[in-house]
């Protein structure tokens, strides 16, 4: 069975390929002949392209173009296309086979009457020639059919200008497991708390994966974490606490409870800590305490201490204020 190209025979296709290239070439020569042309009838200027008065019956560019595009039945624009196209390009160093839009993209190229002449290898047809994406290519333009990595990310952004459409993609994007697991962690973070920026979001976002137990236990592990939710809770008690003194016709009964309640609560927790240490000392005789231990001993030895004299001072004076250096200190920081 013979092998089809659509709907052609592979020998058929051969003879109208054959036969199209000799259209494309006469077509790029015709376009290139309506350049010479228009150029012919204005040439090309240094700057504006208004050709130097002559009389008193001057034309422009435009209009001049425009006649000559309407009396040859060619759009205008793409007269003046050929006739710029034709002007960078001299006839002996236009080449055969290539278009005139090649020529045209190349037109900036500082070594374009060189480069047109050692095309690209196009993998497609698997033989060395011009098409538009590879002089765009050439040039460092967007092209039309991107390949390569960097130039559908190329594309993707040009599609994306819009903070809408740009937000819509990142959310479908983001959604499909095998795109995020390419980004390296580091990004992802940095990406969610650039989204996060909003305290509103921000503290949704920590909400729902601090109901994950797994994600929970690691942030716990984070001494920062932890004293920000440790403060976080206490700050709530006590803002909550305020609403009830300011607003329950309770509280100035509670308030008097509360603060025979503090008082045995204090003696409460001294007792308990002169019984602990009695206990648990007496259990440290004969052994070596390593220097990383007795650090940390130390440290929490210098948070009680600090503590029993935040006690006194409080219960001689009715002030239980505390600077931010021995708020840092009983916080452990």
């Amino acid at each position: 069975m013979p092998t089809l190209i659509g709907k052609v025979t592979e020998e058929r296709y051969d003879e109208l390929v054959a036969e199209s290239k000799l259209l494309v070439e006469t077509e790029r020569d015709t376009h290139f002949k309506l350049g010479d042309n228009a150029l012919e009838i204005e040439p090309l200027q240094a700057k504006g392209g208004a050709r130097a008065a002559m009389g008193g019956d001057v034309q422009s560019v435009e209009e001049t173009l425009r006649r000559f595009a309407d009396d040859v039945g060619v759009n205008v624009a793409s007269i003046m296309n050929y006739r710029n196209t034709a002007a960078h390009w001299p006839p002996e160093q236009r080449v055969k086979g290539v278009s005139l839009d090649v020529h045209r993209i190349l037109i900036g190229h500082p070594d374009r009457f060189e480069i047109i002449r050692n095309p690209p290898f196009n993998p497609r047809y698997g033989t060395r020639r011009w098409t538009q994406d590879a002089a765009k290519r050439a040039r460092g333009w967007n092209v039309q059919h991107p390949v390569s990595v960097q130039e559908k990310v190329t594309a993707i952004h040009g599609l994306a200008m819009d903070d809408q459409v740009a937000a819509q993609v990142a959310a479908d994007l983001l959604q499909r497991p095998a795109v995020t697991e390419e980004v390296p962690p580091q990004v992802r973070i940095e990406t969610i708390g650039g989204l996060a920026h909003d305290e509103q979001v921000a503290a949704e976002a920590a909400t729902r994966l601090l109901h994950r137990p797994d994600v929970a236990f690691r942030a716990m592990g984070d001494d920062r974490a932890r004293n920000s939710v440790n403060h976080a809770q206490v700050e709530r008690g006590r803002q909550a606490r305020e609403e009830f003194e300011r607003t329950s016709k309770f509280a100035p009964a509670i308030r008097h409870f509360e603060r025979s309640a503090e008082f045995l609560d204090l003696i409460t927790a001294c007792h308990s800590f002169v019984t602990t240490a009695n206990r648990v000392v007496p259990g440290l005789r004969g052994r070596a305490v390593s220097e990383d231990e007795q650090s940390l001993l130390r440290e929490n030895v210098a948070r009680v201490r600090a503590a029993c004299e935040w006690i006194e001072h409080a219960a001689e004076t009715g002030d239980v204020d505390v600077d931010e250096a021995l708020a840092r200190l009983l916080r452990g920081e």
